[in-house]
C-alpha cells in the first residue's frame, strides 16, 4: 500500500472508532433538527432574593442561550419556562490575616417548563450554582467582581436549563 492509502485507512478508522465509541456510551449529537421544539416563551422569573434586577440578569441569559442554540423566544410560543431564584448568598472562601481574600456567589433556583398540554417538568440541574472570584482591593472591585461572578452564574444557569430542554426531554 501507498503511503497515502495508510493514511487514509488510520484516518477512516480512527473516525469509525470515534463515532462507534461515542454512540455506544450514549452520547449524541444535537443539532436543530432534534430540537423538541423551535420556539419558548420565557415566563415569569420571580426573585426571591435581596438582589436588584436579579431576574433581568437571568432573562437575558436564558435568552441569548436559547438563541444561540436554535431555540426562539416567542411570546406566542406553546412551550413556557417559569422559575425562581430563590437565593443568592457571598461567602467568603478563603482568608488572609483576617480578610477575606476570596469569595463565591451560590445561587439556588427552580425552573419548570409547561408544555402545550399543560404539563409541568422541574428542569433538570436547577439547583445550586456557585461561581468563586477573588476578593482582594478595595470596595469597588470587589463589588465589580461580585457583579461578574454573579453574571456567570445567571449563564451557568442558563446553560443547565438549556441543557434540561435539549438533552431532558
Amino acid at each position: 500500500m501507498t503511503r497515502m492509502k495508510v493514511k487514509s485507512f488510520m484516518l477512516l478508522s480512527t473516525v469509525y472508532c470515534l463515532l462507534f465509541t461515542l454512540s455506544s456510551c450514549g452520547y449524541t449529537l444535537q443539532g436543530r433538527d432534534t430540537l423538541p421544539f423551535t420556539s419558548v416563551k420565557i415566563g415569569r422569573i420571580e426573585n426571591k432574593t435581596f438582589e436588584p434586577k436579579l431576574e433581568d440578569k437571568f432573562q437575558k441569559a436564558l435568552a441569548d442561550e436559547l438563541i444561540r442554540n436554535g431555540i426562539m423566544i416567542s411570546n406566542s410560543a406553546k412551550h413556557i419556562i417559569n422559575g425562581t431564584i430563590d437565593d443568592l448568598k457571598l461567602s467568603p472562601l478563603a482568608e488572609k490575616e483576617g480578610v477575606a481574600s476570596e469569595y463565591q456567589v451560590i445561587i439556588k433556583a427552580k425552573f419548570f417548563l409547561t408544555s402545550p398540554d399543560g404539563k409541568v417538568k422541574e428542569l433538570r440541574n436547577t439547583g445550586v450554582f456557585i461561581v468563586s472570584f477573588p476578593g482582594s482591593g478595595n470596595i469597588e472591585s470587589l463589588v465589580a467582581a461580585k457583579e461578574q461572578a454573579t453574571e456567570t452564574a445567571m449563564r451557568n444557569l442558563a446553560s443547565e436549563i438549556r441543557a434540561g430542554i435539549v438533552y431532558g426531554m
